[in-house]
């Protein structure tokens, strides 16, 4: 479900009993905590409350893991955050690793299925010169050997060709034994429809999709879209997609109603494979590039994404590695000077802190360079602050604050969830099918 939209408008439609056939529905995730917070000013677990009671016939997903973004949440809280995740029926989570290190996805697998929850493993595609059908052999391999519930080969950044997908998703399933494979692609630069028919095609038989107009832009296909090509193809998809129809027309109407985008199908552009930046990213950087009066250096920044990228070893372009790389080219076109300024996150990101593996392949002049100034001292024996629950209990309200509330106050901060608890009832919105919406949707 997305994060953009607030209680009122996921909760008002009713489904239908089964869910349409969906096998499962991801239904929240870890950003989600930040966003509904800080700016919906509403408790994400009462979305996950009510959902729970809705979707009884359908399993729910959670996106994520113990990891947690940008932030060092200390483990005591991600692990209560999970607990609480669970409590609410939701026991199947789809996660990731940045780096595709499956040492640490273990560990977090082991984890997770300690508390009670079963986990899809991404296994993230990316485009450069390290990542060739041996990495994706090898890192299949390493994935499997952690014994996940799934494995999901992801192209969250649109860059997979049908080519490409012919090529990776036979050589995937050899290197995964008897684990279920799903496969998950955004449509950023247009391919995803074609390469889902190139999927089923090759035996996937859970491709992750979105209903309209949640759909296209840099979402995942739409379920109609997937759903006819499958049966194009021979093949009986589980869903029900008439009785999807109500569930589209009631976003359209909230997304007309609120402003929201209507997700629309993309055209191709060969630039997304030099800068590899997310769509949603490219829109932070106009907007602040545009705060300081430097809009028109767009096209210079992301240009400087694809070098620095390059130079940082060419990490995959997902939270927090993308930031990283388009926050410090954006430093590098302000100043004139690349790499006189460095952020604390490159700083960070050379010395290991965000993965071990970026020290071994960044270009080893930038590394030093990075590395050469005061300030990397003050980081070089950083550990993040592993508050244990008391500690943090005592730290973030006392005792008499409840579990959920104090995961928030952890995530989003105290003055949000404050300014949460102050705010308004949930907006309430009418069902699309109301006679009256469905007049006024036609004036």
């Amino acid at each position: 479900m997305g994060s953009g939209h607030e209680n009122g408008c996921n909760a008002c439609h009713r489904p239908a009993d089964g869910w349409c056939g969906f096998e499962s529905l991801e239904f929240f995730g870890f950003a989600g905590f930040i966003k509904y917070v800080r700016e919906h000013k509403e408790n994400p677990f009462d979305w996950m409350r009510l959902g729970s009671q809705k979707f009884r016939a359908t399993r729910l997903r959670y996106h994520g893991g113990l990891a947690s973004g940008f932030e060092k949440v200390p483990r005591s809280i991600r692990q209560l955050m999970i607990e609480r995740v669970l409590s609410h029926g939701i026991t199947l989570t789809r996660s990731s690793d940045p780096w595709n290190d499956y040492e640490a996805a273990g560990a977090e697998n082991e984890a997770l299925n300690r508390l009670g929850m079963d986990v899809v493993i991404n296994l993230i595609c990316s485009v450069s010169p390290r990542h060739t059908d041996e990495y994706y052999a090898r890192k299949a391999r390493q994935a499997a050997a952690i014994k996940p519930y799934r494995i999901c080969f992801k192209d969250v950044a649109g860059l997979l060709t049908p080519d490409r997908t012919r090529r990776l998703i036979p050589l995937i399933r050899e290197n995964i034994g008897d684990i279920p494979l799903e496969f998950h692609a955004h449509c950023n630069n247009g391919l995803a429809p074609f390469n889902y028919v190139e999927a089923i095609n090759l035996g996937v038989n859970v491709l992750h999709t979105a209903i309209p107009p949640l759909a296209n832009g840099s979402s995942q296909p739409s379920i109609f879209n997937v759903a006819a090509n499958a049966r194009a193809l021979g093949r009986r998809p589980l869903v029900d997609v008439d009785s999807i129809r109500p569930v589209e027309r009631h976003f359209i109407y909230i997304a007309k109603l609120e402003g929201h985008p209507i997700g629309r199908p993309r055209e191709y552009d060969q630039a997304q494979y030099l800068h590899q930046v997310p769509g949603g990213m490219i829109s932070n950087l106009r907007h602040q590039l545009h705060t300081m009066g430097l809009e028109s250096r767009l096209e210079e920044t992301l240009e400087e994404c694809g070098r620095v990228r390059a130079e940082f070893g060419y990490p995959i372009m997902v939270t927090p590695l993308a930031q990283f790389v388009g926050s410090q080219a954006a430093v590098n076109v302000i100043v004139g000077e690349r790499y006189k300024e460095v952020t604390d996150q490159t700083i960070q990101y050379a010395l290991g802190h965000w993965g071990k593996e970026a020290p071994q392949v960044m270009d080893g002049n930038v590394r030093d360079k990075i590395l050469s100034r005061p300030r990397a001292k003050d980081w070089e024996h950083w550990s993040p602050p592993d508050l244990s629950l008391p500690e943090a209990r005592a730290r973030f309200g006392g005792p008499g604050v409840s579990d959920e509330q104090l995961v928030l106050r952890v995530i989003a901060g105290e003055a949000a969830v404050q300014s949460m608890l102050a705010a308004r009832a949930p907006k309430e919105y009418l069902n699309a099918r109301h006679p009256l919406v469905r007049l006024i949707g036609e004036i």
